[in-house]
């Protein structure tokens, strides 16, 4: 809270600034010797001498001059202990005496302002407290989140607070804890489950390969010379070769199991919520990249399946566009159909060759035109998983230069 600290003194320091200067500024202002009120005075005097002469003075009611002289000639006319100003009225040189009074300050006004000021100050000072405790100590303490899940730490839940600011961020971090526990105990299950599944078939393995080279040692080694008995080892051999490839089939159908985790929570949603999800992210990123989006009029409808897994789909189809297309346009199409709501993502510069659209949705396949573009081969693959959970489909059409990805969704 260094940081922290170093705000509240600047806060102190500006706030006594404010006190000080504005104190000043109205002491300067109430105060007479500011603005000079005694040169009111004589100029009043000196106007009532030019205009009935200075019989008609009357200092009773002057609160800073105290006499007024007739240059009369004499030398001690220049010589006063007090403050005066002299001018000249009509031709003669008149002395004018006044004592510079200080006002006393506007008790009132100070008080006002101070007051102002001071809760101005408690106003902030509050404002700054509730930050610290509502915002700031709050995310002071999640700080060290990000850090702990990158090292593995998943035990210890995230402590809620009902907070405005935090409440749902703390709600999501601690189910992202839970996710990622739950991720990592299926992986080890998963794991446990593999490696014990091949100990078991390559002990099964053992024993018809032992069968097979007893007989291929046999067989190089004519023990065998009737014919009969060469062709039933032959077949023999054959059987646990059979025997062995079912082994081997067992050992890669285990290995494209599928191996995310891919719940999915059917519910019922409409087409335009999925569509503004779509467009209200890709519209700006695409902007960045002077890519053109093109969205195709379509018909909101109510569709069956998650909402947030058919966002996934179709987020994973738009990357693929922009990771593998030209960069010049992406359309987002809604051709009609009587099986289902479609979604097709066309996008231009399409490089694959037409041999390989089939396999795109197979699991860790990248086709030739991947070429340097960073990827794991799983994209497709998890869209197509998702949607068959969803009863949906997906597939792909290549026409000239544009590819065409399409998501079948069910009506509800």
């Amino acid at each position: 809270m260094r940081a922290w600290r170093k705000l509240l003194a600047a806060v102190a320091a500006l706030v006594m600034s404010v006190f000080v200067l504005a104190n000043l500024a109205l002491y300067h202002m109430t105060v007479s010797e500011g603005g000079r009120p005694y040169r009111v005075e004589v100029n009043r005097l000196a106007l009532l001498i030019q205009e009935e002469g200075s019989q008609r003075i009357d200092l009773s009611q002057c609160k800073y001059v105290e006499k007024v002289t007739e240059d009369d000639g004499g030398e001690d006319f220049y010589l006063s202990g007090s403050d005066y100003m002299i001018r000249e009225i009509g031709g003669i040189k008149y002395r004018f005496d006044y004592a510079a009074k200080r006002d006393r300050p506007d008790t009132g006004a100070f008080l006002i302002l101070n007051g102002a000021l001071a809760a101005m100050t408690a106003a902030v000072t509050g404002i700054l407290l509730y930050v610290r405790r509502k915002i700031l100590r709050p995310f002071e303490g999640l700080t060290k989140v990000p850090f702990e899940l990158s090292r593995g730490n998943l035990a210890l839940p995230l402590r809620e607070e009902k907070s405005r600011y935090f409440g749902k961020f703390l709600w999501g971090m601690d189910l992202l804890r839970e996710s990622i526990e739950q991720q990592r105990q299926r992986e080890l299950e998963l794991q446990k489950e593999k490696k014990t599944l091949l100990l078991s078939l390559s002990h099964d393995i053992k024993t018809p390969l032992s069968t097979i080279k007893l007989y291929s040692q046999a067989l190089s080694k004519n023990l065998y010379t009737d014919e009969e008995k060469r062709k039933e080892i032959a077949e023999s051999i054959n059987g646990k070769a059979d025997e062995i490839e079912g082994y081997v089939a067992r050992i890669v159908t285990a290995s494209r199991e599928d191996f995310l985790s891919l719940d999915v929570k059917t519910g019922e949603f409409y087409l335009s919520a999925l569509m503004g999800i779509i467009e209200g992210y890709y519209r700006e990123k695409l902007e960045l990249v002077k890519t053109e989006l093109i969205v195709g009029k379509y018909q909101d409808r109510l569709l069956s399946g998650d909402p947030d897994r058919s966002a996934e789909v179709l987020q994973n189809v738009m990357e693929n566009a922009l990771k593998y297309g030209d960069g010049k346009c992406i359309e987002l199409l809604f051709p009609e159909s009587d099986e289902g709501v479609l979604i097709a993502v066309k996008n231009s510069g399409c490089t694959l060759d037409r041999d390989e659209l089939p396999h795109i949705f197979d699991s860790f396949y990248r086709g030739s035109n991947s070429g340097n573009a960073r990827g794991s081969g799983l994209g497709l693959y998890i869209c197509r998983q998702l949607m068959h959970r969803m009863g949906g489909e997906i597939f792909a059409e290549i026409d000239g230069e544009h590819i065409t990805v399409t998501a079948v969704f069910s009506k509800a």
